[in-house]
């Protein structure tokens, strides 16, 4: 049996080999060597992007030789939670819609362009001098839906008030949080949210829980 690549990617932005592919697909720019495994380097550039799986019918090699390296994500919220921001390309509407809620979270005057997105989400998403996720302290209760935290060691979303423990087949029954938790998304995305974007969340979610999600 084929060992599965090493392009599936946890809400705190590690990637690792997983049989479960997910519902949506993205890039950090070319991660992987000939042997179609991935070196040192966790991205290529700043432009994080999430994609759809298919797009106008084309199929595309996951692992090119010196291109690109496809990413695989549960769902939108994984994918925020990690860093990535909607294709301005496949996902068009998204990303207008992700980019009218950041200029109105930040009192802009005009929708950011993509490499002004980028270069402000490198900036919270990594560790200074580091390849490890930046991550922040923050009260559970002032969170909004879909944002991905670490709860007493679990990693889930946060939707209708509960956690719902993340995995990559998809989300466990909802837990009660505590006061205080680790937020994941970074804080530009958490603000985007809370100004009206929507992000997709996996079907495994409860429908109950996740009204103000829009569901793949």
């Amino acid at each position: 049996m084929t060992e599965p690549l090493q392009n599936r990617v946890m809400p705190t932005g590690l990637i690792v080999s997983d049989p479960s592919r997910g519902r949506l697909m993205g890039n950090r720019g070319c991660l992987h060597g000939p042997d179609r495994r991935l070196g040192v380097s966790r991205w290529r550039s700043k432009l994080w992007i999430c994609c759809v799986l298919e797009w106008k019918g084309v199929r595309r090699d996951p692992m090119p030789p010196g291109r690109w390296t496809a990413l695989f994500f549960l769902d939108e919220v994984t994918a925020l939670a990690a860093g990535h921001r909607p294709c301005g390309y496949c996902r068009r509407a998204d990303y207008v819609v992700f980019g009218e809620a950041w200029r109105a979270a930040q009192g802009l005057d005009r929708r950011p362009k993509a490499p002004e997105l980028d270069a402000w989400l490198h900036a919270e998403r990594v560790r200074p001098g580091t390849r490890e996720q930046a991550t922040r302290p923050a009260r559970a209760a002032e969170l909004p839906d879909g944002v991905m935290v670490r709860d007493r060691g679990v990693v889930g979303a946060l939707t209708g008030g509960r956690l719902l423990p993340w995995s990559f087949a998809g989300y466990d029954a909802p837990m009660t949080t505590a006061r205080t938790v680790d937020l994941l998304t970074p804080p530009a995305i958490v603000a985007a949210i809370r100004a009206g974007y929507r992000p997709w969340v996996h079907p495994s979610a409860p429908a109950a829980r996740t009204r103000g999600l829009r569901r793949l």
